[in-house]
């Protein structure tokens, strides 16, 4: 079997099974990971091996700009405290956290190795815990939160993870440095999306009355937008969601009605496939990197995903409860411009707290650690970080998944007020 014919044959199995998870009431995302596994411990069946950098591009340029292009800007802006806090300094927290837990969990685990672990798994996926809560009734402000937070956090992991590698190779760690390159990557990145929608703009003024020309120009962009931007040596994905931003305003203004609704339709059939093709090749994966573990070790190393899983999402409780406390208290004292459209209940704290999954970009990233070094030595503990690494993906997907919606249901039955007699 060919990988055409692979692809075929993942892409109708995810289909159907959308449809079975939509009957019985599942959240799709965990039977599609199930069906994966399943799937990948079949005899005789090829292994799939990934490519990073193709599944970056394939992923997520479409994703972050349907996301991007959809967000509410207004509510964005009210809770960009929020989420600049979520998608910057808890990728950066979470990380040192996982870095403290796998050094002294794992044997053999050095400080450079275990802050690799931390920046794989540092940043959360939208697309599940968008995915798993869907109908469940969100607030649009938590959706908002949830969603604008994976649009910047893949370009604070990507940092970490990029600096990380480089001590592992013996390179000094200088935290000015990381800082500067890192604003020079955001601010790169927001250059060249605003560009970039500058210029699709204009294309598409130009071509209005050719709607399939429309139509592939707005297709083509993400991918063309995060490519430059990778080439530039800024952040793609900064790139991709101030593309998205900028085509919104401009969609909302100047494109007619039957445009926007064909866009519409075209993107939901795009991302719906993409959803559904990313968490069977996350089960998929799962038989390939535990190959790779000496079989007298998996159950260890699972452990330790698991102890590492409870410690990101201790992390990410903690740091939310805080946000709460920060932003009622900087309301009261109105020492900041934080309206109270910005604070947050328990419950959407709760939440948003649970819907920290990890996802497609921390697969990615992990299998993308290099072979060897430049010296040409193998990369330590290479197969031992992309196991512990898939492993954690599936229990936050999986776990958190299974159990999101109930604490949804809670969190909005304690939020109800009792009737009046």
């Amino acid at each position: 079997m060919n990988n055409y014919s692979i692809v075929l044959f993942i892409l109708a199995i995810m289909t159907g099974l959308s449809v079975v998870a939509e009957k019985i009431k599942l959240a799709a995302p965990i039977l599609l990971i199930v069906a994966g596994i399943a799937i990948g411990f079949f005899p005789g069946l090829p292994e799939i091996e990934i490519n990073p950098e193709i599944v970056l591009l394939i992923f997520l340029p479409p994703l972050l700009y349907d996301a991007a292009f959809n967000i509410d800007f207004k509510t964005f802006k009210t809770n960009i405290n929020t989420i600049s806090t979520l998608a910057i300094g808890l990728v950066f927290v979470t990380a040192c956290g996982i870095a403290v837990a796998g050094y002294y969990l794992i044997p053999g685990m050095t400080w450079p190795l275990a802050f690799v672990l931390g920046a794989i798994l540092s940043a959360t996926d939208a697309v599940a815990a968008i995915s798993i809560t869907k109908g469940l009734g969100l607030s649009h402000n938590t959706i908002t939160i949830i969603e604008g937070e994976s649009l910047i956090n893949d370009a604070s992991a990507l940092v970490a993870y990029r600096f990380a590698v480089a001590a592992v190779a013996g390179a000094s760690f200088v935290i000015w440095d990381a800082l500067l390159v890192f604003a020079g990557l955001l601010a790169g990145g927001a250059l060249v999306g605003i560009v970039m929608g500058k210029i699709l703009g204009f294309v598409l003024r130009a071509v209005r009355d050719n709607h399939l020309a429309v139509m592939s120009f707005m297709l083509l962009a993400p991918f063309v937008t995060y490519l430059l931007a990778e080439e530039l040596h800024v952040s793609g994905v900064i790139a991709v969601v101030m593309l998205g931003l900028n085509m919104s305003r401009l969609s909302n203004q100047r494109f007619p009605e039957h445009i926007r609704n064909q866009s519409k339709n075209i993107w939901e059939t795009i991302i719906f496939l993409l959803n559904g093709f990313i968490f069977i090749l996350i089960g998929l994966e799962f038989p390939i990197v535990a190959r790779a573990i000496d079989d007298s070790q998996i159950w260890n190393y699972v452990g330790y995903a698991l102890l590492i899983t409870i410690a990101a999402l201790l992390l990410r409780m903690g740091r939310m409860f805080m946000q709460q406390v920060n932003l009622q208290r900087a309301f009261t004292a109105k020492k900041r411009r934080i309206t109270e459209a910005a604070l947050l209940t328990l419950e959407e704290s709760m939440i948003i707290s649970w819907s920290g999954m990890r996802g497609i970009v921390s697969l990615a990233i992990a299998i993308g650690l290099p072979r060897t070094l430049k010296n040409g030595e193998p990369f330590p503990m290479r197969n031992e970080i992309i196991f512990i690494s898939t492993v954690a993906v599936l229990l936050t997907i999986i776990g958190q998944g299974i159990t999101l919606p109930w604490i949804v249901r809670k969190m909005q039955a304690g939020n109800k007020k009792p009737a009046k007699l």
